[in-house]
């Protein structure tokens, strides 16, 4: 039940269908219980062993109740058979049943009624908060995930946790409230037989609580199994032109059957053991019935100490306990497998970001002098990728950052963005230090362009609408204007509201490197940082792009991360950067002039 007190906040906003729920199962309980009692008397008037009661009875207190019911009854089938026979008490008895038995299910009809909304309602706001957390993880939590497997979280295990919620109420209240009702029925016509049955109820929960004790860690080989080849799948559709350039197909193929094999067999053990709750339990209430039909008979045919209508009555209700006592141990099973889908759904909603804002932390709403890198260390993992770096860019100006793959060059984009936190030192914006702002505020001093154009399948226009939530058509176009990319837009279909498939996979490289640059002059922040945006082009789509990010970049602070060092020679200042550290700094013709790391770099390019 641990879990259920960690969840019980997604139950409080619902919890008034909760009650309707738990006060529908009490009446469904009840009028089952009533309605199996009411054979009795039927059985009774068949066979003729009413007991005949002449005289209306008083009420006497809740204490006589029992004979106060009973003689009621017997009266009202004493007097109707001797005004009318026989039949019509039958045919009274008859609607009684009836009665009884339509209340029972209009009321199992509302428990299901109310607890739909509250499920659901757990299931939407479960998934709500998990899509939340996952947008403000750091990207450093998921470089150790696989996609599908959070997929799975927020989709399968989710479901899981809803269904094991439903079994949890049905433990709580409806299955117990209905074998409560049932035993108090059963007591009530006979003690001795009650007791008898205790003895069988021990042993019989014994065996069923053994069949479901691995169930968790097997559920959760399952669980884990459909993370990994919804992973495969997903990386699948992102790499097809690889896999199939490389004819890789049979591997991918190989690697997902064998991932769906294990799931086959895990899902084999797992609903197998489920599977044997029911039988087992039936066959074991069987067991208890024929036992039942031996002691009860003999009280009956030989002892003469119950009468034939009274043991049908209790006969259905110890049938009567079986269908719940097979729900209770179906529902613990549920509860079992929905606890290990609950402690992955809880990893995701306890993790507690380590670049969280400060409690305290302000809103900076412009830039008006430097970004200041001061001595900063950073690690991803074991060794230092930036030592005591530091770099200060003044406003309006472009500093450019060159050096081999692995010299630290992105990591600066990710730590200036805070995507990253530093190990040591600092990095401050006009003085301040950005773990002090807000990071909502930092990044929307910033526009950032990639390497890899991110598009989202949806339209040109929703695509560079995320610069600016509330930019008007002519305010797009502008911008597309600006990022060279008119030109191919409008001669779209549709235009701006023309769909780029999946990723952008509708258009080019450089067309969807220039929507990307579209979308960052739309924001117009004051910062730019370029992440190696045009080293993934063609020569002519570089043009493009170069001509729309120096249009972009006029009286802009920028920081350039550049593999073609054509794209930055006029940068004011171009740092080299070698191993995390700076190997040499200035203009580009300051640094042709040094002949050092950076000509090399010029004419290795030059000769390419």
């Amino acid at each position: 039940m641990e879990y259920l007190k960690k969840l019980s906040r997604f139950v409080i906003p619902y919890k008034r269908f909760g009650i309707l729920n738990i006060i529908c199962n009490i009446f469904y309980a009840l009028f089952s219980t009533l309605a199996m009692v009411s054979l009795m008397p039927m059985i009774n008037v068949l066979f003729g062993e009413t007991e005949k009661v002449f005289v209306k009875p008083e009420y006497q207190g809740f204490k006589h109740i029992k004979s106060y019911a009973e003689n009621s009854l017997n009266y009202l089938i004493t007097s109707t058979t001797d005004t009318y026979g026989p039949q019509r008490a039958l045919l009274y008895m008859i609607f009684l049943i009836i009665g009884l038995f339509l209340l029972k299910n209009i009321f199992n009809y509302l428990a299901l009624y109310f607890i739909t909304f509250l499920r659901n309602g757990v299931l939407k706001d479960i998934r709500n908060e998990i899509y939340d957390r996952v947008l403000h993880l750091p990207i450093s939590y998921y470089s150790e995930k696989k996609k599908g497997d959070i997929i799975a979280r927020i989709s399968n295990d989710v479901a899981e946790v809803k269904n094991s919620l439903l079994a949890i109420l049905e433990l709580i209240v409806k299955e117990p409230l209905t074998i409560l009702f049932a035993i108090i029925a059963m007591f009530t016509i006979s003690f001795k037989l009650t007791i008898f049955v205790f003895i069988f109820i021990p042993i019989s929960g014994l065996i069923i609580s053994r069949i479901g004790k691995s169930l968790k860690r097997k559920s959760a080989n399952v669980q884990r199994e459909q993370g990994i080849f919804l992973s495969t799948l997903e990386e699948t559709l992102g790499g097809l032109k690889v896999i199939k350039g490389y004819n890789a197909e049979k591997r991918f193929n190989d690697k997902f059957q064998d991932s769906t094999n294990r799931f086959y067999h895990f899902s084999n053990i797992l609903l197998n053991r489920q599977n044997l709750a029911s039988p087992t339990s039936e066959f074991l209430g069987i067991a208890t019935i024929a036992a039942l039909l031996w002691y009860g008979g003999s009280m009956v045919l030989i002892d003469k100490t119950l009468s034939g209508g009274a043991f049908i009555g209790y006969m259905a209700l110890a049938y009567q306990i079986l269908t719940p006592a097979k729900a209770i141990s179906k529902a613990s099973y549920l509860v079992k497998a929905g606890n290990a889908a609950a402690d992955r759904v809880l990893e995701i909603l306890e993790t507690k970001s380590p670049i969280a804002d400060l409690p305290n932390a302000s809103i900076k709403s412009s830039f008006d002098s430097d970004i200041s890198i001061n001595n900063i260390s950073f690690k991803y993992e074991d060794d230092l990728v930036l030592k005591d770096f530091s770099l200060k860019v003044a406003k309006g100006k472009s500093v450019a950052l060159v050096g081999q793959s692995g010299s630290g060059k992105s990591t600066i984009a990710n730590l200036v963005t805070r995507f990253y936190d530093v190990n040591a030192g600092s990095i401050t914006v006009d003085g301040q230090n950005i773990k002090d702002i807000t990071k909502n505020s930092l990044r929307g001093l910033m526009g950032l362009v990639t390497q890899d154009s991110i598009l989202f399948n949806d339209s040109i226009k929703n695509n560079v609408l995320l610069g600016k939530q509330d930019a008007t058509d002519e305010e797009i176009i502008e911008a597309l204007k600006i990022a060279n990319a008119w030109e191919f837009v409008k001669n779209l279909p549709n235009g701006i509201e023309t769909n780029i498939g999946d990723s952008g996979n509708k258009l080019s490289g450089g067309q969807k490197q220039r929507l990307s640059i579209a979308r960052a002059v739309l924001k117009n922040p004051p910062i730019m940082i370029l992440d190696e945006a045009t080293s993934a082009l063609d020569t002519e789509s570089e043009r493009l792009v170069q001509d729309a990010l120096e249009n972009m970049m006029k009286n802009r602070t920028s920081i350039v991360i550049a593999h073609r060092l054509s794209t930055i020679q006029n940068a004011d200042t171009i740092v080299v950067m070698h191993k995390g550290e700076i190997a040499e700094q200035g203009t580009h013709n300051e640094l042709i002039a040094k002949n050092g790391t950076y000509k090399k770099l010029v004419d290795m390019q030059s000769f390419e």
